[in-house]
């Protein structure tokens, strides 16, 4: 859909846009079968839509064809300025350098945009817009063309501006300029990636054709997102909500995280999910850990882009630069992060099961301190961070799931989480590669449905769905070879089908496998004796394992953790000595059991 009418206001948009330049900001249906060029050109080349209006001018803007658009103040104040450079899940994507009414987006129509480079993926930053108000969405097929002559097809999603689900959406902003001014409606923006030839260089990329008169797709950016060669991922926490906090003044935050590969140098990532504004990190630093929040000596300080702090925009995330620290393996760490202005609300991992460390409010930057006497606070959450990164080694497993993966109800501060079983199996054996081991649990966790809904403060830390977290929990993870999912029991317990559960675990394995992964899935362990555990329950469980036992090629390899805990004189419960003692979560005894259980050689082609 390209024929936008007229709005108030647009008209003399337009013929400015003439004068200035060589695109213009709509084109009227008379004009609608211009030629697309064959040659490929860069993106910002071929923008004929425009999205971002000045507050003051909404009319010189019409992302919809209804004359509606985004705000250019709301824009900056989430970090995204004319320009910036965004990280998010792994890709480096520019936001247009556009000024506020002047193009910057293109309207997908089998144009042919260049693009250079090898990676995993291409990412897309993207939405879809309809005249008539929020809309379903947007989809339609491109190809990816390659240095050596050769091609392969994707699909290309983008959900709606003002519909669109705000589990999946890079940023929401709180307004929308439409012809009668500002009014008060989240409107989203996309970040989606799609799977490429790895082991080719990219040369273009053509868009999807026009996917018809009631919706457009629009792309904003695009780039091949990198490798992470010579990276193997340590440590990882899956952000699983937006809460409130303190608010935190001028503090220091000292997290404690546990390493399951080493390495000679380090970075870490910290992530700005489902936020509204930028957070600014004043200095950051690593160490190991001595005594509770002391260091086992002068603490190291992080850079990123050569600078000693950054500021994140909302939704993105930012790599430290690589710097010379010796990691052990199987080793706490003490990563120490500067928050200089006041902070009222960050993205967390709830369930740490770990104690870390907070400085005073008004203490300033304590993260070059040896010391642990500053860090008067305690905290059992993990905000901001999201990974640490070692150089070399072979890679990292992922383990995608619940509350059992996240080591709930184990022995706090011990590390006695089925996935540090895990890890320190692969560290004490040479018949596999010694893979890092990337623990992805979020507690309350589901398949199917959205616990946190995405997007605002919420005490509600269960995490969007696991398919709305694939890319950022899995696909985008550093070095990632093998995702272990083990998850399904919190949506049976919410009356979600097993059909339903069955069809999501397949989604997931396709869009793993696509990207290279090896996809593992582990059988649902019971629950009996749990408050709303029931027979209902019971079945739907039992017909979920029953498929993943019967997969056949549509996983890689299956895990049975239900026969491993399970009660074998009762089957529809935990074994008593594996049982942490409410009947839903193993504890220390049943999570080991379960980590030995797996046999190392099905997490390797």
């Amino acid at each position: 859909m390209h024929a936008h009418p007229w709005s108030s206001g647009t008209f003399p948009a337009v013929v400015g846009a003439l004068v200035g330049a060589l695109v213009v900001t709509a084109v009227p249906a008379a004009a609608e079968a211009r030629p697309v060029p064959r040659e490929p050109r860069p993106l910002e080349r071929l923008f004929d839509n425009t999205a971002v209006s000045d507050d003051a001018a909404p009319g010189d803007a019409d992302f919809d064809g209804g004359g509606n658009s985004l705000s250019a103040r709301d824009l900056a104040a989430a970090g995204w300025a004319p320009g910036r450079t965004l990280a998010i899940d792994g890709a480096r994507l520019s936001w247009p350098r556009s000024a506020a009414g002047r193009p910057d987006n293109i309207r997908a129509d089998g144009q042919s945009v260049r693009l250079r480079g090898r990676g995993e993926a291409i990412s897309f930053l993207v939405a879809s817009s309809s005249p008539d108000g929020p809309g379903a969405g947007a989809a339609g097929s491109g190809t990816v063309r390659y240095r050596d002559g050769s091609r392969s097809g994707y699909t290309l999603t983008a959900p709606d501006w003002r519909g669109g689900p705000l589990a999946t959406k890079a940023v929401a902003l709180p307004h929308l300029n439409s012809p009668g001014g500002q009014r008060a409606e989240k409107v989203r923006l996309y970040a989606v990636s799609v799977p490429v030839r790895q082991d080719r260089e990219i040369a273009s990329v053509v868009l999807p054709k026009d996917p018809g008169h009631t919706a457009d797709l629009h792309v904003f950016a695009a780039s091949v997102r990198r490798p992470a060669t010579g990276w193997t991922g340590s440590w990882a926490a899956s952000t699983a909500g937006y809460t409130a906090v303190g608010p935190w003044t001028d503090q220091t935050l000292r997290l404690v995280v546990h390493t399951s590969a080493g390495g000679p140098r380090a970075r870490i990532r910290l992530d700005n999910t489902f936020a509204a504004a930028p957070v600014r990190i004043g200095h950051a630093s690593v160490a190991l850990q001595g005594a509770g929040a002391a260091a086992a000596g002068l603490p190291v300080r992080l850079s990123f882009g050569g600078g000693s702090g950054a500021e994140i925009p909302a939704g993105a995330q930012a790599f430290s630069d690589p710097v010379g620290f010796a990691v052990p393996a199987d080793a706490n760490l003490l990563v120490s992060i500067h928050l200089p202005g006041t902070v009222a609300a960050v993205p967390v991992h709830a369930q740490a099961t770990q104690r870390s460390y907070l400085s005073a409010p008004g203490s300033g930057d304590r993260s070059g301190d040896s010391a642990g006497d500053a860090f008067t606070g305690t905290l059992t959450t993990w905000p901001l961070l999201t990974g640490v990164d070692v150089a070399g080694g072979p890679g990292s497993v992922l383990t995608l799931g619940d509350s059992i993966t996240d080591g709930t109800r184990s022995t706090p501060d011990a590390n006695r989480r089925w996935p540090d079983v895990l890890a320190r199996r692969l560290r004490g054996q040479s018949a596999v590669p010694k893979y890092g081991v990337l623990n992805h649990g979020v507690s309350a966790n589901r398949i199917v449905t959205d616990r946190y809904p995405g997007d605002g403060v919420s005490t509600d830390t269960g995490g969007v769905s696991a398919q709305h977290r694939l890319d950022r929990d899995v696909l985008a993870q550093t070095s990632a070879r093998t995702v272990i999912i083990f998850e399904g029991i919190n949506d049976v317990r919410s009356g979600t089908s097993a059909d339903q559960v069955n069809a999501g675990l397949r989604a997931i394995a396709e869009r793993a496998r696509a990207r290279g992964l090896r996809v593992v899935v582990a059988t649902v362990a019971p629950c009996e004796g749990y408050a709303d555990c029931t027979p209902a329950v019971e079945a739907r469980r039992s017909a979920v394992n029953a498929y993943i036992r019967a997969a056949g090629g549509v996983f890689d390899a299956v895990l049975d953790f239900d026969a491993v805990v399970r009660d074998p004189e009762r089957p529809q419960r935990i074994l008593p000595v594996y049982d942490s003692g409410d009947h839903l979560h193993p504890g220390d005894a049943g999570l080991r059991a379960i980590g030995e259980s797996i046999d190392l050689a099905k997490l390797v082609r």
